[in-house]
């Protein structure tokens, strides 16, 4: 059965056959060097996400997977339906609909049918358990930006 990609953003990609990567993987190079910087901040991430979503509340967790996301892209706007945050966070739909309503309610967030702007990126953080940041800082230690 072929592989499956499930893509949330739209953006550039590449595909690369597997054995050039490991070959390039076992020169022991800057790609090595790399791939286990990402490596490490990946597995903090799913961590810290495993942490999140045993301790916080739905809330909490929207709001640090939209962080997450927004962290992504270069823009302030999401394009995904409730739906797919409900699967990519392990909950219900509905339960989804009533935190999004609320950060809409208080001005953070402006959603319609599949389209999320956060509105007030700081009033989100403060109300984002500290798995955002924590994941965050690791990424940014591990793989920083070029500007």
């Amino acid at each position: 059965m072929p592989s499956r990609t499930v893509v949330q953003n739209g953006g550039q990609g590449f595909r690369l056959k597997a054995n050039l990567l490991v070959q390039e993987f076992n020169r022991a190079g800057p790609v090595l060097r790399l791939l286990l910087r990402y490596i490490q901040a990946l597995i903090t991430q799913m961590a810290q996400t495993a942490v999140c979503n045993r301790h916080h509340s739905l809330d909490q967790k929207l709001g640090r997977w939209l962080l997450l996301s927004l962290d992504r892209l270069h823009s302030n706007e999401l394009v995904m339906t409730q739906e797919l945050i409900a699967n990519m966070l392990g909950v219900r739909r509905e339960g989804v609909t009533e935190a999004a309503g609320k950060l809409q309610k208080d001005g953070v967030i402006r959603y319609k049918r599949g389209q999320i702007a956060v509105m007030d990126r700081k009033k989100l953080e403060l109300r984002t358990c500290e798995c955002h940041a924590v994941v965050k800082k690791e990424y940014d230690r591990r793989l920083p930006s070029k500007s």
